[in-house]
C-alpha cells in the first residue's frame, strides 16, 4: 500500500512539474496575444489587403512580437479614438504611424521611433498651395486627431474639414469639395500613384523630424514598452527594419539612424 501511494505521489509531482514548465514558455500554446489598434486605409504604412492587416508598421510589429515571445491580433479602428483606446486598455498597442508628440505623451507612452516622415498637401494640379500663406480661406481635409489635423488647425484662415479616415478625405478631394488634403507624404504619394487619371499633385511639404512614428502603449505597461524597444533595437541591429521598410517604400530612403547597426530613434516619454 505504501509503495502504491509513493507511486501515485511521484506521478502527481511529475505531472505538476510538467505543467509548470509548460506555463513558463517553450510552447507556442502559451504565447500571449495582444490586441493592436490600427487603420486599414493608409498604405504603405498601415492597410488591409485581402483581409489581412499589413504595411510597414504592422509587419515590423509582427517581427518584434516574434522576437519578444508574444502574438498580435490587429483590430481596425478610427484614428481619433486610438490613443484613448490604448490608454484605457481597449488596445494593448497602437500601430498607425503615430507621431510621438509631446501632447500625445500626456495620454500614452511611446516606443522608440521606427520611421520619420513629412506632412504634405495633396491638391488638384495648378491649385498652387505651396506656401502656408496661400491656405487662407481654403478647405483643407485632415484625419481627425492626426498631426496633420494639428498642423492645419494652426494655419491662419484655413477651413479645416475633419474625416474619420483617409479614404473619406481622398474621395472629397477628387469630387472637388476640398481644396487640399493634408496627409503624410508617403500616403499622399501612394494615392497619386494609384490614381494616375486624377489630376493631382503634392503641394506644400514640411518635415516631421522631431516626432518620429512610434508604437503607443498604456503608461501602466512599462514591461510591454521595454519589450517593444528591445525587439526594435534587435531588428535595427540585424537589418530587419531596413528589409521590411524596403518591401513597402520603394523610393523614399530610410533614415540613417534606422539602417542596419544604426543608433535608432530614441523617444523620451514624460516622466522618464
Amino acid at each position: 500500500m505504501r509503495s502504491t501511494l509513493s507511486t501515485i505521489a511521484a506521478a502527481l509531482t511529475a505531472g505538476a512539474l510538467t505543467l509548470t514548465l509548460a506555463a513558463c514558455g517553450g510552447s507556442d500554446a502559451g504565447s500571449t496575444t495582444l490586441r493592436v489598434g490600427t487603420l486599414s486605409d493608409a498604405p504603405p504604412s498601415i492597410y488591409l489587403e485581402n483581409g489581412r492587416f499589413t504595411g510597414y508598421d504592422n509587419e515590423l510589429l509582427r517581427d518584434i512580437a516574434k522576437r519578444e515571445g508574444f502574438e498580435v491580433e490587429f483590430v481596425g479602428t478610427e484614428f481619433s479614438g486610438l490613443l484613448a483606446g490604448v490608454a484605457t486598455g481597449k488596445f494593448d498597442i497602437g500601430s498607425s504611424t503615430i507621431s510621438s508628440t509631446e501632447a500625445r505623451k500626456k495620454t500614452v507612452s511611446f516606443s522608440n521611433g521606427y520611421n520619420t516622415g513629412f506632412t504634405t498637401i495633396v491638391t488638384k494640379k495648378g491649385a498652387n498651395l505651396k506656401d502656408p500663406a496661400a491656405f487662407a480661406g481654403k478647405r483643407l481635409g485632415v484625419v481627425q486627431g492626426s498631426v496633420q489635423d494639428e498642423f492645419a488647425g494652426k494655419t491662419a484662415g484655413a477651413q479645416v474639414v475633419r474625416f474619420p479616415d483617409y479614404n473619406a478625405g481622398f474621395a472629397q478631394l477628387k469630387n472637388g469639395t476640398l481644396d487640399g488634403w493634408v496627409v503624410p507624404q508617403d500616403i499622399g504619394q501612394k494615392y497619386l500613384d494609384q490614381n494616375p487619371a486624377v489630376p493631382l499633385e503634392l503641394g506644400y511639404t514640411v518635415e516631421d523630424k522631431d516626432t518620429p512614428s512610434a508604437f503607443a502603449v498604456a503608461k501602466t505597461n512599462p514591461d510591454l514598452l521595454k519589450k517593444l524597444n528591445d525587439g526594435l533595437a534587435k531588428a535595427i541591429a540585424d537589418g530587419s527594419v531596413a528589409r521590411i521598410y524596403g518591401q513597402f517604400y520603394k523610393t523614399t530612403p530610410l533614415s540613417k539612424e534606422l539602417q542596419q547597426g544604426g543608433p535608432g530613434l530614441p523617444v523620451k516619454n514624460l516622466g522618464a
